[in-house]
């Protein structure tokens, strides 16, 4: 026990030595189904196969056939519904689609001809969904409270609920079916955990906290008593390798009393926090670890899916997992004993004593594949809608750079990188793809959650093709929109990849190269992996477009739309909706220049239902009176600095560079706009308080 202590503490892998040989596969009278096997007619869970690999091998649709690609059918699941949180990817298995919707409900729908089989009402309320699972005759669904529901696959009716106490909220996380067994996490608690329950009743098999209490293993990478509130949530559904009687779970964010940004309290490296671990499936039994980030201040937790697949690696085959990321970076493992067939290096990091900052933070050899940090570039040369550099005025920061009270911006920010999309292995091009966002955040003890993304920056991202032998680029291709929040890509046998975008768009690119082939309007944000299935020898691709709120807020256009496509499809597309606005807003409405006098107040609050302006100096973000100000063209605005500040304060606007100024409690500036548009501007004393000028 003490070398595996030691082990833990130095932040490297622990072997599956020395915890025991590994198990035989599950169910020894029968061969173990591989988990890198693809899918072909079915497409029977949230990831596809055990691998999570998002792969079809159906071939007709395929590079050559994709522009006859039209629609089959759309089923308005919930009759119209266009709002709420659409987080949910069908599943396919005998020719029927299970999706659940934004209020809970769960739908069967007949995968030919688009017509609903059966519909379960949700009874307990609205939770956050990911995806159901099918298996012994039962689909299994959340209930809000923290309930498990298993409804009969033929008709819907509910065979039995149980709920479950005592491992925190149990939502979000995709239920995964394998083998009698319901592999289900929790979240949004002091503490979290990776759960098995039995399938028959909904009764819990095993446990496995992410935060490990007194005579666990990782208990002591825990100052004192901070376990308590450690966290480690577990987002996102596992991967399970048969096989090897192994089931993999990654872990999020340490939490501490505070927030996940506060280490202050919680010293050491907060095992299973920003995690991956092997454990046994029948027995929840820890094999091995890796943690991506050593107690992690910055929301970069990698809390995405792991993928498995089988690849060759310096002339050997290895079975690998791929795991990551809101780093921007892949660490490839071997999924036997975690071992870095690639190389990953403990590279030592900028030190905060208060924070308890780890002294170094583990890197792959090959680097990353989000570009590198931001650029500052001078005010008036940056081309709007380049997300390639930063909001002005804030302290500029690398990856793992530590914080105190002044923010600190860095790329990729706690939205990624890579968040909860799904990830895609291709057996066709060997390659394994993701959705990524290109938005910088700043963090210090002062903002609230995880962090600020400064407003005014551009939210964009794209899609990004590695090679898992090498864990290298193959190709990357810049996209208007950020693509890590639930935007999973399937990759196919005919050599393409389809991925839904927050615009209603979804698309099809060529696996090889990243060029787009084929887009269609869903009439919705999508924010759910697309499926392939087949039934009489028609071949089908199927999205659920009902959208979220990450990172666009309300002007994300919602729906309830399930789409599905076949070669010869004359299903026209949905109206296009208003798309999300791209640029992070400002806090607070627009307010008409004539009811301010066509004037900014620097440095103070502003409540727009009395049209009052704070009457102390402030560097919140909404200190700016007003923040959204609205004018004609042509209008003269002016910036006054009030003389009972204490400090200079100045307007930088970005990325246009109109202008840049400083002015001394008791001065004034005065700028006319002449031209339509939408003009954000920060403070130079701190760059938190952040206006717009909309002019029209």
């Amino acid at each position: 026990m003490e070398v595996q202590r030691r082990t833990v503490l130095k932040g490297t892998i622990a072997a599956a030595a020395l915890v025991g040989a590994a198990p035989s596969p599950a169910g020894a009278a029968k061969p173990a189904q591989a988990c890198t096997t693809p899918g072909g007619s079915d497409f029977p869970k949230v990831g596809g196969n055990y691998g999570n690999q998002n792969y079809s091998a159906l071939r007709d649709i395929n590079q050559g056939t994709i522009r006859r690609l039209g629609g089959a059918w759309v089923n308005r699941i919930e009759g119209g519904l266009t709002t709420g949180t659409n987080q949910s990817t069908a599943v396919a298995v005998d020719g029927v689609l299970y999706i659940e919707s934004a209020l809970g409900n769960v739908h069967a729908v007949d995968g030919r001809t688009g017509q609903t089989k059966w519909t379960y009402t949700q009874t307990r309320g609205t939770v956050t969904r990911r995806g159901v699972a099918v298996g012994a005759g039962k689909v299994f669904t959340h209930g809000k409270g923290s309930w498990i529901i298993a409804l009969d696959q033929a008709t819907g009716a509910v065979v039995w609920e149980r709920q479950i106490t005592g491992y925190g909220s149990m939502e979000k996380v995709a239920v995964t079916y394998h083998d009698g067994l319901l592999h289900v996490g929790t979240h949004d608690s002091n503490r979290a955990a990776a759960l098995a329950l039995d399938a028959t009743d909904g009764s819990v098999v095993w446990h496995f906290w992410g935060a490990p209490g007194p005579g666990e293993l990782g208990n002591d990478t825990w100052e004192g008593d901070s376990w308590q509130v450690g966290g480690a949530t577990p987002w996102l559904h596992p991967a399970l390798d048969p096989e090897l009687g192994l089931v993999y779970w990654t872990f999020g964010n340490a939490r501490g009393s505070n927030s996940s940004q506060d280490g202050s309290g919680r010293g050491g490296q907060n095992l299973f926090s920003s995690s991956i671990v092997a454990m046994e499936i029948k027995t929840g039994k820890y094999r091995w670890h890796f943690q991506s980030v050593h107690h992690n201040i910055w929301d970069m937790d990698n809390s995405m899916a792991p993928v498995l697949a089988d690849v060759r690696i310096h002339g050997r085959l290895r079975k690998i997992v791929v795991y990551g990321s809101k780093s921007g970076m892949y660490f490839i493992l071997d999924r036997t004993d975690g071992s870095a067939p690639l190389g990953i290096d403990e590279i030592p990091v900028p030190q905060e004593p208060r924070q308890k900052t780890w002294p170094t933070q583990p890197f792959p050899r090959q680097g990353g594949w989000v570009e590198d940090e931001v650029v500052p570039q001078p005010l008036g040369t940056s081309v709007p809608g380049d997300p390639n550099r930063a909001v002005p005025n804030y302290k500029r920061g690398k990856l793992y750079d530590p914080f105190w009270d002044v923010p600190v911006l860095s790329t990729p920010g706690h939205g990624g990188g890579a968040c909860w999309n799904h990830q895609s292995y291709s057996h066709n091009s060997g390659l394994v793809y993701t959705g990524y966002g290109y938005v910088p955040a700043a963090h210090s003890l002062s903002e609230s959650s995880n962090g600020l993304r400064p407003p005014g920056e551009y939210q964009t991202g794209g899609v990004v093709a590695v090679d898992p032998t090498t864990n290298k680029v193959r190709w990357r291709r810049r996209m208007p929109y950020s693509l890590a929040h639930g935007n999973g890509v399937l990759s196919t046998a005919g050599g393409l990849i389809f991925i839904g975008q927050p615009d209603g768009n979804l698309i099809a690119l060529d696996a090889f190269s990243g060029r787009e082939l084929w887009r269609f309007q869903c009439g919705a944000a999508i924010s759910a992996s697309p499926i392939m299935y087949e039934v009489d020898g028609t071949e089908y691709l199927s999205v659920y477009a009902g959208g979220t709120g990450i990172p666009y807020g309300d002007s994300a256009p919602r729906g309830d739309f399930l789409w599905t496509f076949k070669l010869g499809g004359t299903v026209k597309p949905a109206p296009t909706p208003p798309p999300p606005v791209v640029r992070r807003p400002v806090s607070g409405g627009p307010v008409e220049g004539s009811a301010v006098n066509n004037t900014v107040i620097l440095a103070r609050t502003f409540d727009a239902a009395t049209g009052t302006v704070g009457s102390v100096e402030s560097t919140a973000v909404n200190g700016m009176a007003p923040t959204h100000l609205r004018v004609p063209v042509g209008t003269t605005v002016t910036f006054v600095n009030p003389a009972d500040n204490v400090h200079a304060h100045g307007a930088t606007q970005f990325f246009e560079g109109l202008f840049d100024i400083r002015l001394e409690p008791g001065e004034s500036f005065q700028y006319t706009f002449k031209r339509r548009g939408e003009y954000f501007y920060n403070d130079f004393h701190s760059p938190r308080p952040t206006g717009k000028i909309e002019v029209y």
